[in-house]
């Protein structure tokens, strides 16, 4: 898929097939993750694959805004070291990881990870070392439903010199 047709088409879904995907898949898009711009060169991401039914369904229960990552084959955990630009780090390497699962044809959905109290419930139930932080849950499988939520038009965000 050409690069700036999967930026305008990717979106978020929350409904999978259950059909799985590929180890090879999922290294691949993890791969594009690790590949984001960085700040200071840092690279402060780990990635968990998290494939396990019973402990998607955990992750699941316990993100108040992800309980379909229950249903998804895959979550992928975005983790990185507490460094000053973490969020920063890890929010670019999941838009590489979501525009690369939209560019191998499935579907995925960004769940929030800093900043909500279950942060450090699921970090702990990952095995993540201390000084690691969460920055995003990715739910991640073939699509069986797509959401057509309407973005906002470019002129409606643009400003030329000033607001």
């Amino acid at each position: 898929m050409e690069a700036l047709a999967c930026i305008k088409t990717r979106r978020s879904v929350r409904r999978y097939s259950g059909q799985p995907v590929p180890t090879h898949i999922v290294e691949d898009i993890i791969d594009c993750g690790r590949l984001a711009p960085t700040a200071r060169n840092e690279q402060p991401w780990e990635f968990v694959a998290v494939s396990d039914a019973e402990l998607r369904g955990r992750i699941a229960g316990i993100a108040e805004y992800g309980k379909f990552i229950a249903d998804a084959p895959v979550c992928i955990v975005v983790l990185c070291k507490d460094t000053k630009y973490y969020v920063e780090d890890g929010s670019a390497a999941t838009t590489n990881i979501l525009n690369a699962a939209h560019a191998h044809g499935l579907g995925s959905c960004w769940v929030a990870g800093d900043k909500k109290p279950y942060a450090q419930e699921i970090t702990a139930l990952v095995g993540a070392p201390e000084g690691y932080r969460l920055v995003a849950l990715v739910a991640l499988g073939h699509a069986e439903e797509i959401s057509h939520a309407p973005k906002r038009g470019l002129h409606e965000v643009v400003h030329w010199e000033r607001f």
